[in-house]
């Protein structure tokens, strides 16, 4: 394992303590990991990743290093005009320096800010199961997620928007690397201290292959991103037609949409104990097994509410061609499954069949 390690940022002065990045026990009891586990996840954690002010960026995940630069550390203009720790400036009061999505203002919004943590993201240009493309990342710095606590960026520079992104994605492989370590330490009692030989192998099973499957969409869009085909033209009554099918198929067992959004699209379907992967951990069979899990996370549990459509809203974005892409894609880490053919084989709905739920969905929010 070779490390390119940058030293991206020193602290300003007046700082008597530079941050750290907060190991990812969530769902652990405490008082089962000991001083020796934590400091051991700590110390392999800093060799891989570095600091918050001063982030490694090793070769082998092909990383930019001088993105990484701008985003990284505390808040400083130099003197050539360029700005650094612009996620410290912009991010981290809402998505906590770790990238936990557990900042200072965590709790005042809903739903919760992104956990980088897992690697899932869920507004995306990509197939279920698929990393997104930096650019849906950048999308998202410039639009913003409406009915949310997430704000746009479009008023930044070009260079600090990539940096921000890089440095998103930084934290996102750091994250899973940290939470396969945490599963050897404490889940398997890996023998500590940890060996050369055995941070070897966590760096290549965890960091290198979360790095692989972010770097493969980017390599190859063909086998991963959702081909959006032109959006019809409609003439008035093909239009009505179109509506009428998606009516049709919104309201299908094989879609399952109404369980959901309620048949009229309000979002007031029969299912209505929603959880996305970053809450559902929190859930118990039972309301004694909740309220023990509770005190094992940062963040109390928040449901999930599926969109009403009347209201207009589209957190993914509300043209056409981004509704398709929720139908198609899913929402990744969600309960709203991919509607779309996948690779190597067929979806619930046909991309003609998508078309016309699109066309449904836009009717009920007063587009049409």
């Amino acid at each position: 394992m070779v490390f390119f390690s940058a030293a991206l940022v020193v602290s300003g002065c007046g700082q008597s303590e530079s941050p750290g990045f907060r190991i990812n026990l969530d769902g652990y009891d405490p008082a089962k990991v000991s001083q020796a586990q934590r400091e051991a996840i700590g110390e392999a954690m800093e060799e891989f990743f570095g600091t918050p002010d001063v982030p490694r960026v090793p070769q082998e995940l092909g990383l930019d290093a001088e993105r990484i630069a701008v985003a990284a550390g505390p808040v400083e203009g130099r003197a050539d005009g360029a700005q650094h720790g612009v996620y410290r400036q912009h991010c981290a009061v809402c998505h906590g320096i770790s990238g936990d999505g557990a900042g200072a203002l965590a709790t005042t919004v809903d739903p919760y800010p992104r956990d980088f943590r897992l690697g899932v993201f869920k507004y995306t240009t990509t197939r279920a199961g698929a990393k997104p493309l930096r650019s849906d990342l950048r999308r998202i710095l410039l639009r913003g997620i409406p009915s949310t606590g997430m704000p746009s960026y479009a008023q930044l520079a070009d260079g600090e928007l990539a940096a921000l992104v890089e440095y998103v994605v930084y934290l996102s492989l750091r994250g899973e690397t940290e939470r396969y370590l945490v599963q050897r330490v404490v889940d398997e009692g890996e023998y500590l201290p940890l060996g050369a030989d055995v941070k070897e192998e966590v760096f290549d099973e965890a960091a290198v292959w979360a790095a692989e499957s972010w770097a493969a969409p980017e390599r190859e869009p063909e086998d991963y991103a959702v081909v959006r085909p032109p959006r019809p033209e409609y003439t008035p009554p093909q239009r009505a037609a179109s509506i009428e099918r998606g009516k049709q198929l919104y309201a299908s067992k094989n879609s399952q949409c109404v369980q959901c959004h309620g048949p009229n699209g309000d979002g007031d379907g029969e299912n209505d104990l929603l959880y996305d992967d970053w809450n559902k951990p929190k859930i118990g069979v039972t309301p004694e097994e909740t309220a023990r899990l509770a005190r094992l996370y940062r963040l109390p549990a928040q449901k999930l509410r599926a969109r009403n459509f009347r209201e207009g809203a589209f957190r993914g974005g509300g043209n056409p061609e981004d509704l398709y892409l929720r139908v198609y894609a899913g929402i990744k880490g969600t309960p709203m499954p991919a509607a779309g053919p996948q690779a190597g084989a067929g979806g619930v709905l046909t991309p003609e069949e998508i078309w016309d739920v699109v066309n449904y969905v836009l009717s009920l929010s007063g587009r049409y």
